[in-house]
């Protein structure tokens, strides 16, 4: 990661961080393209634990199934890589944590594409109280670690939006 990569996701998660505080909001992540890399980003920020509660590193088929309930029929119909499964991931890492906020990554990071779904397509759930929401983002065949990058810094943009907007 780039000097100006690392400084701007540190920047952002900051501002997740202050704004889940001013809103008594406690997070958690699911995350599977990028293995534990929001929750790191939001937990080299001082005093993170006062709204991180935890972060759920779900790469597999079976640790989603697992750790955060997506069901074997939704990856069977859908494929890892959907909004159908973030939707689940989501709405299971804020059911299996202390969280009122959380967010969810699949995708497809690369090198190369994973049967139908193209590299750099990412799908996004976000979870709380009211409900889950998905989006799906093509990055492109930007490479592996740009694609985990990017990946970072958007999911870090939807919590603060969330978050900014009262959810």
């Amino acid at each position: 990661m780039t000097e100006g990569a690392t400084g701007d996701l540190a920047a952002q998660a900051a501002r997740v961080i202050d704004a889940a505080r001013a809103r008594g909001v406690m997070l958690a992540t699911a995350e599977s393209c990028t293995g534990g890399l929001i929750g790191a980003v939001l937990t080299e920020i001082a005093g993170a634990s006062d709204v991180f509660d935890r972060g759920f590193i779900t790469y597999s088929n079976e640790a989603k199934t697992q750790m955060l309930g997506v069901l074997p029929a939704t990856l069977r119909a859908h494929g890892a890589v959907s909004e159908e499964v973030a939707a689940e991931m989501a709405a299971g890492a804020r059911r299996n944590s202390a969280a009122t906020l959380a967010v969810s990554v699949t995708g497809v990071a690369g090198p190369g594409s994973s049967g139908t779904k193209p590299e750099g397509r990412v799908c996004f759930g976000l979870s709380d109280p009211s409900g889950t929401s998905t989006e799906t983002v093509e990055f492109g065949a930007i490479g592996r670690g740009n694609v985990r990058r990017a990946t970072v810094a958007h999911a870090l943009a939807m919590l603060l939006a969330a978050l900014g907007s009262g959810r």
